[in-house]
């Protein structure tokens, strides 16, 4: 490191990586998997709050209201229209087959793909919270870094665990998007050539319209499958994904208070957030609650997500699915002060999904995201592989490293200006 040595030479990332594996080892044996907006996300958070107290001016746990199956719990909606938009298509009216395609896509696209809380008030209410604790400077605030990490765990991807994530996105996944797609193609076609009637004409184009009719009948067991990809009651132990980035974040709150170093007048905010794994919830609840605050000072949000695949740590240009572009100052922060620490990092998009970055960019506050993943992804994602004997050490400790540059780089020069 180069900054942060300037600042001091006593940072020792050794001792914070030990820190980081004890800590998620504890909350993975002694709480277990937590998920989103249940008493065991809570009391990580307190655990995690109790931590902090010892290297923060203030530490406090915000609740939030969620819907947490409001974010997945679509599913079975969504097949049985595309599945029934066949049969419809051929034996009834093709009209109503691409209505029921396009009821299909309105919840996958606005709760899936945008992360809108669109159908939440039809599930059932819980309480999350967040954790924020805050480490002052030691004179007057004048700009704010927040590190934020969720603490939560998702719900087991059922079919990722059997087949691996990137079987169970090639064999599963993407052909039953691709089923749902022909479904509404057959059916706008279909309501064409028909002009609106009540029952289909197909004697001109007879064996092209069976074909259309097979093929959406092949896409439809794929569809069926994509109900049991995720369970509904049982989450997994979310060693990597998240505690992974939170304990990143505290270890280097605690690596920089061990070292003595105290901005003069950069306030440093660790949050870890509740509810990430069900459509960023706790995020998007910080972001909206304190949107006033965040603007009234220079703000760098940095998102830090699962810290297990070095080969891959990488920096989130794009986020939501790639609707989100996020700050370049931010990201180029990163960027170099993962080149100070000796790490090529490139700037990479979230495709599909995203991260807690996303909450903050979308209500115009500058941020990106750090995170260390394989994008296939890996069998270990949202499984119960993802385990403490799942961890690379050696990831978290290049993790907590380009922090402490980050943050002591922030500190002295801001953000990177675009020429």
């Amino acid at each position: 490191m180069k900054i942060a040595k300037e600042y001091s030479p006593n940072i020792d990332i050794e001792k914070n990586t030990q820190y980081a594996v004890k800590g998620i080892t504890k909350i993975v044996k002694k709480i277990g998997p937590r998920k989103p907006g249940s008493p065991e996300e809570h009391r990580a958070q307190q655990w995690m709050e109790k931590d902090m107290k010892n290297y923060c001016n203030k530490t406090e746990i915000e609740e939030f209201t969620l819907h947490r199956q409001g974010f997945m719990g679509f599913i079975p909606f969504t097949v049985a229209c595309g599945v029934a938009s066949v049969f419809v298509n051929w034996f009834a009216s093709p009209i109503w087959a691409v209505v029921l395609c396009v009821l299909a896509f309105i919840p996958l696209l606005f709760e899936f793909l945008m992360y809108k809380q669109f159908d939440d008030f039809l599930f059932p209410k819980q309480t999350s919270h967040n954790m924020i604790a805050t480490r002052s400077p030691k004179g007057e605030v004048k700009q704010r870094v927040v590190m934020v990490a969720h603490s939560d765990s998702q719900f087991e991807w059922k079919l990722n665990y059997l087949m691996g994530g990137l079987q169970a996105k090639l064999f599963c996944e993407i052909p039953a998007v691709v089923g749902l797609i022909v479904q509404t193609v057959f059916a706008v076609v279909c309501a064409i050539v028909a002009k609106g009637g009540a029952a289909m004409d197909i004697e001109k184009a007879r064996w092209f319209f069976i074909l259309f009719f097979v093929v959406s009948c092949v896409f439809i067991p794929f569809e069926i499958s994509f109900i049991f990809f995720q369970s509904w009651n049982k989450s997994v132990p979310g060693a990597s994904d998240n505690l992974s980035g939170c304990y990143t974040g505290m270890a280097t709150v605690k690596a920089l208070a061990e070292a003595g170093i105290q901005f003069e007048n950069t306030e440093v905010v660790m949050i870890c957030s509740g509810s990430e794994e069900a459509g960023l919830r706790g995020a998007k609840a910080y972001a909206k609650a304190h949107e006033e605050e965040l603007k009234s000072i220079p703000t760098a949000v940095i998102a830090l997500d699962t810290f297990r695949d070095l080969e891959d740590m990488a920096i989130y240009d794009r986020d939501l699915s790639g609707t989100v572009q996020h700050d370049w100052g931010v990201k180029n922060l990163l960027k170099n002060a993962a080149s100070n620490c000796g790490y090529d990092l490139k700037f990479e998009s979230v495709y599909i999904g995203g991260s807690d970055a996303a909450a903050f960019t979308q209500r115009g506050i500058k941020a990106s995201c750090l995170a260390a993943m394989n994008p296939d992804p890996p069998r270990y994602y949202h499984t119960r592989l993802d385990n403490v004997e799942n961890l690379r050490p050696e990831c978290i400790s290049a993790g907590i490293e380009i922090m402490c540059e980050t943050l002591c780089m922030f500190d002295k020069e801001g953000l990177p200006v675009k020429q």
